[in-house]
């Protein structure tokens, strides 16, 4: 092998890995911060934030392999979180209100899997709707007050630890591994990167795409409602304020760490990695005491560049077929 041929294939390596080099020069960095970043404490805290976008990340991965999207999922986390609350606080048994809370999640997913693939309706402007509505009922709910919680058990659901790790942290890892298992060696891992990848070919193929895509949009739904109890549990407060900006940031982050929009291509671990960029960007802007505003235009700027350049990928695989 040449020189040549050598460093044509280390960019091609370093271009898929655009977003693992990106985690390793902010880790750096932080080398040379002066900063706390690298104890116990701040390790855990940067997890801590990070599970619930996650959780929810690994479901919006199993809608985005098969070429859609969730913009409901922020809407979701913060109506579960709420009705969670709101059940235990009444006096309902604390697994069951949990239940019954992620059930919600579970019926939005429902809802918006029977849209899209039934009716064959955008993905993007379903779940952006139902996100409305959802966040609508949240607010109806509460009022547009915080709702704070009344059970230490339901507190220690999230900030409780396990074998040394926050329990939050764990339920992500554990969430983590069922996806990865779910892609890798199920029939429906298969069919997602099937349809995703062509969907008439898919359909002619006997893959049940209907199904599905159902389900995959069922379970983003669960995982969504998931990660809103969990949040709820380790702020121990329901509000219908959380989880505006999560939908815009765990599908770009889900796209960040190699997800593409045009479907067929991701997995739950890339995911894991697209999200962790961008928290660590924020924790790193904290560290370094950026302004709020200017961590704002850096996020934009991350998003929009990484979005075109995920376009730019899809016209240039188009053309070169």
């Amino acid at each position: 092998m040449n020189v040549n041929t050598l460093g044509k294939q280390t960019l091609k390596l370093l271009g898929k890995q655009k977003a693992v080099i990106a985690i390793a020069v902010m880790l750096i960095l932080m080398l040379f911060s002066g900063s706390n970043f690298y104890t116990q404490l701040n390790i855990f805290n940067i997890f801590r934030g990070a599970s619930p976008e996650l959780i929810i990340a690994f479901g919006v991965t199993l809608a985005v392999i098969c070429k859609g999207c969730d913009l409901s999922v922020g809407s979701v986390m913060c109506l579960s979180g709420i009705i969670a609350i709101m059940m235990v606080n009444s006096g309902m048994n604390m697994y069951l209100a949990i239940f019954l809370s992620i059930l919600s999640g579970t019926v939005v997913g429902f809802v918006n899997g029977f849209l899209i693939v039934h009716q064959k309706t955008e993905a993007f402007i379903i779940t952006l709707g139902m996100g409305m509505l959802v966040k609508g009922v949240a607010l109806l709910l509460t009022n547009g007050n915080p709702i704070p919680a009344k059970s230490l058990d339901f507190m220690m659901v999230s900030n409780g630890m396990t074998f040394g790790l926050p329990n939050i942290m764990v339920f992500m890892l554990i969430i983590l591994a069922f996806t990865y298992w779910l892609l890798r060696y199920t029939s429906f891992g298969r069919n997602c990167y099937a349809l995703g990848g062509d969907y008439d070919v898919a359909e002619h193929s006997g893959i049940n795409v209907i199904a599905t895509k159902w389900i995959a949009f069922i379970i983003t739904g669960t995982y969504a409602a998931i990660a809103g109890v969990l949040l709820a549990s380790r702020l121990n407060t329901g509000s219908a304020i959380y989880g505006d900006l999560t939908p815009l940031m765990v599908n770009c982050a889900v796209v960040i760490g190699g997800t593409s929009f045009a479907g067929g291509v991701g997995g739950a671990v890339r995911s894991f990695i697209g999200i962790m960029v961008m928290q660590l960007l924020r924790n790193s802007m904290n560290v370094f005491m950026i302004d709020r505003y200017i961590q704002t235009m850096v996020l934009g700027f991350v998003i929009v560049s990484i979005i075109a350049m995920d376009c730019y990928a899809i016209k240039r695989k188009k053309e070169d077929v």
